[in-house]
């Protein structure tokens, strides 16, 4: 049985050409030691010995984060994320054995996609999210606000002038800013101060929470580029139940760090998958399954509500929810 040190050592170095493996290797760990994975395995007949491939891992639905304690073994948190969910709703939790494991996670991608963290200013615009204290999107801001080390980095609730202000005097020094804001929020400031940010990257989270009428992402995004003068918007696809995250840098069209990867299931048969390095056509429609190999503790193969476009090349889109899913509080919105 695989060792989850060895295992840990390999995620974070793992490519295309060993994904696989890696992957096999975390399900024969977790078949083992997440008990709710196993249980579910066993009643739906799989055999850990006949999975030899990515299309033969079964994913756990989404849902059972609101009402199972899903970890491998038995250890106490070091703290439970808990999505934001809406009045009177059952919350995800996700408990972390191991802060540090996450903390690599996205910092390894905030440089695979960025680069050096201390070359940025990181402001959150996350009003909706510092209210509370069990957010996985919060702490990823503030360690990445922490370790930026930059004068004006931090949070900001609705004190707009004040981040105009900081915004502009970042624009006037040529400081590399990125604002990593809930849609709501942007759209707010936006509406309000009108600016032309050459140095800034505005990143959205998605999320109305009820308080503007839903828009598309393509609305969204052409409000915010008018506004703030931008050419792209970037978006941050994560949520409580996984450990890694996607970024896309424009357009709505998100890239995996190495160590996730993002499937296709028919809507009509949750074991049809569609792997992108098997695509007989560029790009194709279904149910998003997500393999998050960073989620070591907890459950690293997860079937979610999402429904998304598939490239070839692995890059993704997610066009909406399934109609009898949970509304999420950093909910999507529909392209």
């Amino acid at each position: 049985m695989p060792h989850p040190n060895s295992i840990r050592t390999d995620i974070f170095n793992t490519d295309s050409a060993a994904f696989e493996e890696t992957a096999l290797r975390v399900f024969l760990y977790q078949y083992e030691h997440t008990a709710f994975y196993r249980t579910y395995c066993n009643t739906i007949r799989i055999d850990p010995v006949r999975v030899d491939s990515l299309e033969k891992i079964p994913f756990l639905p989404i849902q059972f984060f609101k009402s199972a304690t899903i970890t491998s073994g038995d250890f106490v948190p070091q703290v439970i994320f808990e999505s934001s969910g809406t009045t009177g709703s059952v919350n995800s939790r996700h408990l972390l054995k191991d802060t540090g494991f996450y903390e690599e996670s996205f910092l390894k991608t905030f440089g695979l996609f960025y680069g050096d963290i201390q070359d940025w200013c990181i402001i959150g615009l996350l009003p909706s999210y510092l209210e509370r204290k069990s957010s996985s999107l919060v702490y990823m801001v503030n360690e990445l606000i922490r370790r930026s080390g930059h004068a004006s980095a931090g949070f900001y609730l609705y004190e707009h002038q004040q981040l105009h202000d900081t915004l502009l005097a970042n624009e006037t020094a040529g400081q590399k800013t990125l604002l990593i804001g809930v849609t709501y929020a942007l759209l707010d400031f936006a509406a309000s101060y009108r600016m032309q940010l050459n140095h800034t990257v505005v990143m959205e989270t998605g999320g109305m929470k009820g308080r503007r009428e839903e828009l598309t992402r393509a609305e969204v995004q052409g409000i915010l580029k008018d506004k703030l003068g931008l050419k792209k918007v970037h978006s941050e696809y994560g949520m409580t139940e996984l450990l890694s995250q996607a970024y896309s840098l424009g357009e709505g069209i998100f890239q995996c760090p190495p160590w996730m990867k993002v499937l296709l299931r028919a809507e009509d048969d949750p074991f049809e998958i569609t792997i992108p390095e098997k695509m007989l056509v560029e790009s194709k429609g279904g149910v998003t399954n997500i393999i998050d190999l960073a989620n070591l503790y907890s459950c690293s193969f997860i079937a979610t509500d999402d429904i998304g476009k598939l490239y070839s090349n692995g890059h993704f889109e997610i066009l909406g929810r399934l109609d009898n899913s949970d509304i999420r509080g950093c909910g999507l919105m529909i392209n």
